[in-house]
């Protein structure tokens, strides 16, 4: 499992298993986020049995499927409120755990400083730099 934190509230990780969760639990993550849909890629593990293993080591579990390339202005109030309202730490993921960290970024760019929401992106190793337009958009509440 490839954990990266990009603050004190939530990690992103590119596709985790059945067997990862446990780990996730262990670790003190208290929330597991899927944002990626389910079947989306052939032989992904199943949302059923990843949300049995949350509940299994008691996680709330959040199935919040977005397509990848394409996240919406709603994608990302549905996800700062999930944040806002979450037990944490989160953990967050989908294939390669991009996703994660656009809808994590694009939501913290409406109340936090672009520069240090791509320090923190990049700190978790993501490049999000293509996203400043948007990131702007969000922070003049667009």
């Amino acid at each position: 499992m490839d954990i990266r934190k990009i603050d004190d509230t939530i990690s992103v990780s590119p596709q985790i298993t059945y067997g990862d969760v446990a780990e996730a639990a262990r670790l003190g993550f208290k929330t597991l986020v899927a944002n990626r849909p389910d079947q989306e890629e052939f032989g992904q593990p199943a949302m059923a049995d990843i949300e049995a293993a949350a509940l299994e080591n008691g996680m709330s579990w959040v199935y919040m499927p977005v397509a990848s390339g394409n996240v919406t202005d709603a994608d990302v109030d549905r996800f700062g409120a999930m944040i806002q309202n979450s037990d944490k730490p989160v953990l967050a993921f989908c294939r390669s755990g991009t996703r994660c960290t656009v809808l994590w970024a694009l939501n913290a760019a409406r109340s936090t400083n672009a520069e240090e929401v791509f320090t923190k992106a990049r700190g978790a190793g993501y490049d999000i730099s293509g996203l400043a337009p948007r990131m702007a958009q969000q922070a003049r509440g667009q």
